[in-house]
């Protein structure tokens, strides 16, 4: 039997033939894959750029597609990110692993170079076409703008129609595919779903969208603040197993194995090395240069560090995006009647750190969000909407995990709670494990579930004294209720049988809603209004301020806020008849000289701020 002749394939080769692999399953799932690749991409460029983010999203519908029951799909995204040299776009939208991100160990939304180069590829092999991009930098005096293509067999990105063009901004990146798909706007793997996701975890974000017959959209950003990506991180020993340990050393060269140790490692330190050598490894050893170094030699270092005992990684790598942001962020969801927005500590699991923030809010719009279907589960990662093989991802275990029957929510066992909810929860780190290369959903280890699992937790734990209190008052709401029906009965009852005065019912019925705290509201009320009217003197002007009377119009604005020392509506009535009167103050008032020059309208001002307590 003649041998088989053994052929080798590029990386792109092998992709080509396995795009579902990275997203590309499904005609759905290309559209979506192929927005969010380019998103995270122009995302990514302007904060390293130190720039806010302004994205514009143009989806289009173009006739019939070449796959059956596919359609001819336009997606187009700009930014005003820095932009791509001309010499580098070809390496960025035609070639695999291709990326200043890969293995740096940041917590950046690209990693490996893969996604937006399958996304050319998908758009040369359903239209024959690959991408159009349009790039200035602030050194080009034009842009630049060409097709790139994946040439297959090589791995290599190819420029095709290059031209140089006035573009309307000075710097930034425009791409555009054509490409086969079905577009679905709303849902697990919905446009719209994306889209707000990524304005939720993105306060920074100005995003711009026109989806198929819809007008231009706009959703604003909330925050002025860029996120400062953190330094990339050397890995933790113990994550790696001894393939990739050796692997490790082929980047560093001739340097001493200790050196190597120490620069190509988190949290190995000289002390840590001491340790090593007591574990039984040869300080020889350590001496010896680590392109000298045999596989057994390798083997033996590694179990040594594996032997011994070593700080956790550092938490410092980690992004967060802060409950400041985060809240103002819910509140684009829509109408939101509660919300609690929790940021955890950063903490080791699996040996890597990892931050977890998590928002749960009650929503009013009941139309979209039923009652009776499961919450609406946001799942992110590194600030990248996930939105497919939701079962099997860390987060809706830990949802699953957490008994949220105890805060007030609905649920069915070993499910996630039922209601007009939505719960974000937001994973960072720069060793975030993905089952797949798509990064659709996260792995679920132990550490990892039990460290999300109580970020809800604590979230719950907000929402449940929420939703005591408003039964509370609801249940209060409802005894004064009845009270106030039936009292006014029974009053009219005694009255008649003991045969009681008018002026002694009238009292009568005026204790009841002295109890009931009917006229508490009265007061307030009318205290608005004795606030609002001395506001409005203030602001024209008949009230005028001066440098010896100020601590005393700020004491009589203060009592009217506070409503202390005199009865309320005794103090309501008072303040809003000084307000009626224009404040004069005279010269030597002005001049803070004395007290006795004000006039009798400031005098009696200054003696109700006396009888407050105030200063005069």
């Amino acid at each position: 039997m003649a041998t088989q002749k053994i052929t080798s394939s590029s990386t792109a080769e092998y992709f080509s033939k396995n795009l579902q692999q990275v997203g590309f399953s499904s005609q759905t799932k290309a559209v979506l894959t192929t927005l969010k690749e380019s998103v995270d991409n122009a995302l990514d460029a302007c904060e390293d750029g130190g720039l806010l983010p302004e994205v514009s999203v143009e989806i289009e519908k173009l006739g019939a597609g070449s796959l059956k029951s596919a359609d001819k799909i336009r997606i187009k995204v700009e930014d005003n990110g820095p932009g791509i040299h001309a010499d580098m776009i070809a390496a960025v939208f035609g070639e695999y692993l291709a990326s200043s991100k890969f293995g740096r160990g940041r917590c950046s939304r690209g990693q490996q170079g893969i996604g937006i180069s399958a996304a050319t590829t998908w758009a040369q092999l359903t239209n024959a076409q690959g991408a159009l991009v349009i790039s200035k930098t602030k050194d080009m005096r034009k842009a630049v703008k060409a097709f790139v293509e994946v040439d297959i067999k090589h791995n290599k990105g190819v420029l095709k129609n290059r031209e140089t063009i006035d573009w309307d901004r000075p710097t930034g990146v425009s791409v555009e595919f054509v490409i086969d798909g079905r577009i679905m706007l709303n849902g697990e793997g919905g446009l719209l779903s994306y889209l707000n996701g990524t304005a939720l975890v993105n306060p920074h974000l100005t995003l711009k969208y026109k989806l198929p017959d819809e007008e231009w959209q706009t959703i604003e950003r909330v925050s002025n603040v860029i996120p400062q990506i953190p330094g990339a991180t050397e890995p933790h020993p113990h994550t790696m197993k001894l393939g990739e340990f050796i692997a490790h050393s082929h980047l560093f060269g001739r340097m001493k194995a200790s050196a190597w140790l120490r620069k190509g490692f988190s949290r190995v330190s000289d002390g840590s090395i001491a340790e090593i050598k007591k574990a039984g490894l040869k300080s020889s050893l350590l001496e010896k240069h680590v392109d000298a170094l045999a596989e057994p030699d390798f083997r033996g270092i590694y179990t040594a560090i594996q032997n011994t005992p070593l700080m956790a990684p550092s938490t410092r790598s980690v992004l967060t995006i802060g409950e400041e942001a985060l809240s103002k962020a819910v509140s684009r969801l829509g109408s939101v009647d509660f919300f609690s927005v929790v940021t955890r500590k950063p903490t080791i699991c699996d040996f890597k750190p990892v931050e977890v923030e998590v928002a749960v809010a009650r929503m009013l719009d009941s139309k979209q969000y039923d009652p009776e279907s499961g919450v609406t589960v946001l799942r992110f990662a590194n600030r990248v909407p996930l939105q497919f093989d939701k079962s099997a991802c860390a987060i809706v275990k830990a949802i699953e995990t957490v008994n949220w029957r105890a805060y007030g929510l609905q649920q069915p066992k070993d499910s996630i709670p039922l209601g007009p909810y939505v719960v974000a929860v937001s994973v960072v780190s720069p060793f975030i494990k993905f089952k797949n290369a798509s990064k659709e959903t996260i792995d679920a280890s132990d550490e990892l579930v039990e460290e999300i699992r109580r970020a809800l937790i604590q979230a719950g734990q907000r929402l449940s004294r929420h939703i005591r209190r408003e039964e509370k008052a609801n249940a209060l709401e409802e005894k004064l209720r009845y009270i106030e029906q039936f009292c006014p009965i029974l009053v009219e009852g005694i009255c008649r049988i003991t045969k009681a005065s008018d002026s002694r019912k009238k009292k009568a019925e005026e204790g009841i809603i002295k109890i009931l705290g009917r006229d508490a509201r009265e007061a307030e009320k009318d205290l608005k209004e004795a606030h609002e009217s001395l506001e409005e003197h203030l602001e024209s002007g008949a009230v005028k301020r001066a440098s010896g009377d100020e601590d005393v119009i700020d004491t009589h604005m203060e009592h009217l806020k506070v409503g202390k020392q005199e009865a309320p509506r005794a103090a309501a009535k008072r303040l809003a008849k000084i307000s009626e009167k224009p404040v004069a103050l005279s010269k030597s008032a002005k001049a803070g000289k004395s007290k006795k020059s004000v006039t009798p309208a400031n005098q009696e001002v200054f003696d109700f701020a006396k009888s407050a307590g105030g200063r005069k």
